[in-house]
């Protein structure tokens, strides 16, 4: 026996079931009498069982039928709930999205643009990475996550890019270093100071915002050690009597035995950017539409407020 249906079949017969009549119940689908009593005697036969009585006046349900409408009403509401599930995921408002992000943009930008994205679309479920830029860009053009909030010039294609907001770095020092009680240096002091930096390969921006600075004073720059997280800068800080540097997000005080102080003519500056990938699920575009309703976000005091387009302009697409 062919026990195939089809969800039109169920359709009628739970028209034919809450109407108790065949000519109100074509009226109701829009087809003719004949064909809706056709169709349900080929639901019986595909059965192998009767599911209404009939009579001239009336037509009312078997028990079969009693137990077929129940399953039947649920039957439709699982395909109903399948057909809005994938129009949900496909507008994003359902499914998963994994976000990369650095401190500085989790303070920043992720807070606000999470809230709003939790608000808009409350079926998305998150999943945050914290790590150093360059190790977000990687895992973003390798499909481990689908976007990244990172300190980035414009990367390589085919990834998209939006800037966000724009962090500046600041200097830290141990707080047995002569700077320790100021507030500020001028960039050009750092001509007779070690330095230590992150190693390009872990944060792009940061590394080359310092040496751009470096550049635009004239001042060679001493590189005591590059290092591969914030941790080991830390250390090697304390360690050498040396400079490091950070965003400005992080406090004054990073920790009991470092101290931050703003790096002035010319401040190093790095932006901070959305990436992601142009075959990026739809989620991603949810989380830029949070993004950009979330906007402005705080930048440097010195910098104007940086502000998101919802729809990304020719800085946009990779160059």
């Amino acid at each position: 026996m062919d026990t195939k249906l089809e969800l039109r079949h169920l359709v009628y017969f739970l028209a034919i079931a809450e109407e108790r009549h065949f000519g109100r119940a074509a009226a109701k689908l829009f087809i003719g009498q004949p064909t809706l009593s056709q169709q349900l005697q080929r639901l019986e036969r595909q059965l192998g069982v009767e599911l209404l009585a009939r009579t001239s006046h009336d037509v009312r349900l078997t028990p079969a039928g009693q137990a077929f409408r129940i399953e039947a009403e649920q039957v439709l509401e699982h395909a109903q709930r399948a057909v809005d599930t994938a129009r949900e995921a496909a507008s994003g408002r359902a499914g998963k999205i994994s976000i990369g992000f650095n401190f500085a943009a989790g303070q920043q930008v992720l807070r606000p643009t999470l809230r709003r994205l939790s608000t808009d679309y409350p079926g998305l479920a998150t999943t945050l990475w914290e790590g150093l830029s360059g190790a977000q860009l990687s895992a973003v053009s390798e499909g481990k996550i689908d976007v990244a909030l990172v300190y980035a010039g414009i990367p390589p294609k085919p990834l998209l890019t939006q800037r966000v907001s724009t962090a500046s770095l600041v200097a830290m020092v141990a707080r047995h270093h002569p700077w320790a009680e100021r507030e500020q240096i001028a960039f050009r002091e750092l001509a007779n100071q070690p330095v230590v930096l992150l190693r390009r390969e872990r944060s792009p921006a940061m590394y080359d915002a310092v040496f751009a600075a470096a550049e635009r004073c004239g001042i060679p720059l001493t590189v005591a050690a590059e290092v591969e997280d914030s941790g080991a800068t830390a250390v090697m800080v304390e360690t050498l009597r040396a400079v490091g540097f950070i965003s400005d997000a992080r406090p004054r005080r990073p920790t009991e035995d470092l101290v931050a102080l703003r790096i002035v003519n010319p401040t190093p500056r790095v932006g901070v950017r959305a990436v992601w990938r142009p075959d990026s699920q739809p989620g991603v575009s949810a989380f830029l539409n949070s993004l950009a309703a979330a906007a402005p976000f705080p930048s440097s005091p010195d910098e104007r407020t940086a502000r998101v387009p919802r729809q990304p302009n020719e800085e946009g697409r990779s160059r």
